[in-house]
């Protein structure tokens, strides 16, 4: 064998050893990659679970409004005698915000008063009264008046009593009260008109019981929602963010641009300052 031949004998098991060994090197470099993605998947894994629960939540546009509002008017229509408030005026429940001039109901109601009261006394005398009679020897002794007798007294006062229920029931109408403790938002009519049946008389509201209402969150994420859960209300007029609580769902939905959506309502924690009914909101409940 010529020495041209034992050179290249010898650079082949060269390049093969290197070529074993570069092997190597990779094959060790592969595994510890392996291992090193497979301890920051384990690191990273329940931080990542973490996120997710935390960051869970659904947003939504929504509406200042108050707890309680009501167009208020009258069951009879009839020349107003008087409206006792104006806006802004501040009521509790069964206060007299306006009345009617019904001079035939207050009548009514006297002379129901005034029968009322004769049957009673009627039904009374009936109830006390004796009768003289007398024995077969001539003597004279005293009786209470026949059962039957003291029934129809009851019965006339009792029918007497119930036309004088209907008489006040009647006049009450004539009287608009307040149904709860609010504000008088406004006054739709003064004193001389003719109030009709169609047309309320005022406005009255809770402003001090002012809540927030969504106004298209979608049914995708209403199954999310429950009563209690926590809230970030940001008011737009107010540039702030508010805490709130869900206390109610809407058991039927809406439909908004061909969307189902459904209203939640919350309640504030602590009303802010300044808000006013009308207010824009976006809500972020926290779907817990």
């Amino acid at each position: 064998m010529n020495k041209s031949s034992l050179n290249t004998n010898d650079t082949n098991k060269r390049i093969s050893r290197m070529t074993s060994k570069n092997i190597r090197v990779i094959r060790t470099f592969a595994v510890f990659a392996l291992n090193f993605l497979a301890f920051l998947a384990l690191i990273a894994s329940p931080i990542s679970t973490a996120r997710a629960q935390t960051g869970s939540s659904v947003t939504a546009s929504a509406v200042i409004v108050p707890a309680q509002a009501a167009e208020l008017g009258f069951l009879n229509a009839a020349i107003i005698r008087e409206v006792d408030v104006q806006q802004g005026d501040t009521v509790k429940a069964g206060d007299t915000l306006a009345s009617l001039d019904t001079p035939e109901l207050e009548y009514a109601a006297t002379a129901a008063e005034a029968a009322y009261r004769s049957a009673q006394s009627y039904a009374e005398l009936q109830r006390y009264r004796t009768v003289q009679k007398y024995d077969r020897r001539g003597h004279k002794y005293l009786v209470t008046e026949p059962r039957e007798v003291v029934q129809r007294g009851d019965a006339l006062a009792a029918r007497s009593q119930a036309s004088l229920d209907i008489a006040r029931a009647t006049l009450a109408q004539s009287t608009l009260v307040a149904p709860y403790d609010g504000t008088v938002v406004a006054v739709h009519a003064q004193a001389g008109e003719l109030a009709q049946l169609d047309r309320p008389i005022l406005t009255l509201a809770t402003l001090d019981q002012l809540q927030i209402e969504t106004i298209d969150l979608s049914e995708r994420d209403i199954s999310k929602i429950k009563i209690g859960q926590t809230a970030a209300v940001f008011v737009d007029a107010l540039g702030k963010e508010f805490s709130a609580r869900v206390i109610a769902i809407a058991p039927r939905a809406d439909t908004l641009g061909g969307d189902v959506i459904y209203k939640v309502t919350l309640a504030f924690e602590k009303q802010p300052i300044g808000l006013l009914w009308g207010m824009t909101a976006e809500v972020t409940i926290s779907a817990e």
